[in-house]
């Protein structure tokens, strides 16, 4: 199952519920995807360096969406990795389903990881998954 993809289509940000192949007409919509570490690191548990040296990178793609009216967090990597590249002061706890505000006003929103050992262990359940997704349109959509 691609959690990722399906939550995006049921919530109109993908043209599909999977992709299988660059051509397969997959679009996404009013989302970017981007990764706080750039590789998968071994034990997919990247280390405090790997972090660092591609916190950089995430701050200037943030920086370069200036249309850009929430950000959805998956997972504490991210989390505290985006709290690193906006130079966030304030404290962020990690809880799925829960908010923040970027220095400079955008909404955070924090979700589990969708990995398989969150969605099979039930930490990340589908409903709670979806209301994360389900925020994230509604914001935009009062934007």
């Amino acid at each position: 199952r691609s959690w990722l993809m399906e939550a995006l289509h049921a919530t109109g940000f993908a043209t599909l519920p999977t992709s299988r192949r660059p051509d397969d007409g997959l679009e996404l919509i009013d989302v970017r995807i981007t990764a706080a570490v750039r590789c998968a690191p071994p034990d997919n548990k990247p280390t405090a360096e790997e972090i660092a040296t591609c916190n950089p990178y995430l701050g200037e793609v943030i920086r370069l969406m200036p249309n850009l009216r929430v950000i959805v967090s998956l997972g504490g990597v991210a989390l505290k990795a985006l709290h690193t590249a906006t130079q966030a002061r304030e404290s962020w706890a990690f809880a799925h389903g829960a908010e923040h505000t970027l220095p400079d006003g955008r909404p955070l929103l924090v979700s589990y990881h969708p990995s398989q050992q969150n969605t099979r262990t039930g930490r990340l359940r589908w409903d709670a998954w979806m209301l994360i997704w389900q925020r994230a349109r509604a914001i935009l959509d009062a934007a």
